[in-house]
């Protein structure tokens, strides 16, 4: 087929953090998995790729090191054919196709990216699994852009399954200042000032204790220093996005919350089971340093109609990666109380908040690398990931069933590898699912099902403990 050929474009310099994504140490890229309700139909998406996709100049663009060491994106032609690949494969003797979608999964995620032509692939597979009729499996380096700019490219490439001229709408809402502020009198202003400066002095003071020596505790979930090549593993579970809302619900607290608290329970339980007795179970728990980096947002508007055109120039919601990282100290323990995980990760994150420790990190980067260069700052990240254990993050998806080029969607799963942590825990909703993505380095990690296994068991226990808890308010 002829070669699709694009306007020439302005070279353009890397941003920041993608800077840091391209270099051999941080080397980090996203691999999601679209289920879809209907057969695959090849010709179809292809057009639709070359319609959105390939008009966002990062896809038609390859990254090059200039003389000087930085990284910029020089516009190139593209033939989606030779990106969107779809395997020769005889579906009629695969025994098992979740396993071999797991499988299939893992092996792309271990093949290094060509660093010669655009950073993304999508590949098409028409196999049934329990989940969906039909898959499409995208790998994109992490210097296209962050997971908000990955549902962005989603949401611009879909259309309601109710509405087909519409664009999909998402439960993200823009952020806003809550209006009683305006009436808080100077005392109460000067009160609240002085939290926040005392606690972004302490927060900072904690990360620059983390960067000079301060590690997590050693346990069998922290990864390995060197390479690993061919080691990941990435698996996926569907769990109720309604489970989770009725806890969030019944605790008045956010989406997110829920989330940490299941997986703070999630990993206390997984590293119980490794323990060898009872009480040194309950003992090496509560002496544990277990922390997380939380990718956060730093866009101020997150409405599904700015996502979706993000990729239009002059958009107020910005295309890249700009995200911010807080170190979240996970409260590993065995609780009696599971609610207690629910209360304790809204209270850290009410503090993350406070501190504006994300925009203070992303802050830190730029003027980092502005200053001292892309090495300093390449070696400032890499100590946090060093020293902490496990990677989180959650997107909210559509909130309404969608078409993808004309497919409707069973789901959607994502989650990004690199770096030296051996588990990194993703989580991706979809209409009244959330789907748990966990990528993990499998000679740290060698039963990364059990570890996914004690994630949903956990919802169901914090689940069944806010039921319990609705009810008693109801008798009162």
């Amino acid at each position: 087929m002829a070669r699709e050929e694009h306007e020439t474009t302005a070279i353009e310099p890397l941003s920041p953090v993608s800077r840091l994504f391209v270099s051999p140490s941080l080397y980090c890229f996203i691999i999601f998995t679209l289920g879809f309700e209907t057969r695959c139909n090849q010709s179809s998406i292809v057009e639709g790729v070359k319609n959105t996709w390939i008009k966002l100049p990062r896809f038609s663009s390859k990254v090059e090191m200039k003389k000087n060491g930085k990284a910029f994106w020089i516009p190139v032609s593209v033939r989606v054919e030779d990106h969107v690949i779809v395997p020769d494969l005889d579906y009629s003797n695969i025994e098992n196709p979740d396993q071999f979608l797991e499988d299939y999964t893992s092996n792309i995620a271990n093949i290094p990216m060509d660093m010669s032509r655009p950073l993304w692939e999508l590949h098409l597979l028409n196999i049934k699994t329990s989940n969906a009729e039909s898959l499409a499996i995208g790998k994109f380096h992490h210097s296209l852009g962050d997971g908000m700019s990955l549902m962005s490219l989603l949401l611009a490439s879909s259309r309601k399954t109710s509405d087909p001229d519409a664009f999909p709408t998402t439960a993200a809402t823009k952020r806003h200042v809550d209006s009683n502020d305006k009436g808080w009198w100077l005392v109460g202003r000067f009160w609240f000032m002085l939290r926040v400066i005392f606690t972004i002095v302490i927060e900072m003071f904690k990360y620059l204790l983390t960067l000079c020596f301060m590690r997590d505790t050693k346990t069998p979930l922290v990864g390995k220093t060197g390479d690993s090549v061919g080691s990941s593993k990435v698996i996926h579970r569907i769990i109720s996005f309604d489970d989770v809302k009725l806890v969030k619900n019944t605790m008045k607290m956010k989406v997110n919350d829920v989330l940490l608290a299941m997986t703070q329970a999630g990993l206390s339980r997984y590293l119980k089971k490794k323990s060898d007795t009872v009480v040194q179970k309950k003992k090496i728990l509560e002496k544990m340093l277990l922390r997380g980096t939380v990718f956060i947002n730093l866009r101020a508007d997150t409405k599904s109609e700015e996502l979706a055109n993000m990729m239009v120039k002059g958009s107020k919601c910005r295309w890249g990666n700009f995200v911010g990282v807080v170190m979240f100290p996970s409260w590993i323990r065995s609780e009696d109380d599971s609610l207690e995980y629910v209360r304790r990760a809204k209270s850290i994150m009410d503090i993350k908040k406070l501190s504006t420790e994300s925009l203070l990190c992303y802050g830190l980067i730029k003027f980092t690398m502005k200053i001292f260069g892309e090495q300093a700052a390449e070696t400032l990240i890499k100590r946090i990931f060093d020293h902490t254990t496990l990677t989180f993050s959650n997107v909210l998806g559509p909130d309404e069933e969608i078409r993808f080029f004309g497919h409707p969607m069973s789901y959607v799963a994502a989650s990004a590898l690199g770096g030296p942590q051996a588990p990194i825990i993703h989580y991706v909703s979809y209409v009244n699912k959330i789907v748990i993505n966990l990528a993990v380095d499998t000679t740290v990690i060698p039963d990364p099902h059990l570890l996914c296994d004690d994630l949903v068991e956990s919802l169901d226990i914090i689940k069944l403990a806010a039921m319990e808890k609705g009810v008693h308010k109801m008798e009162v």
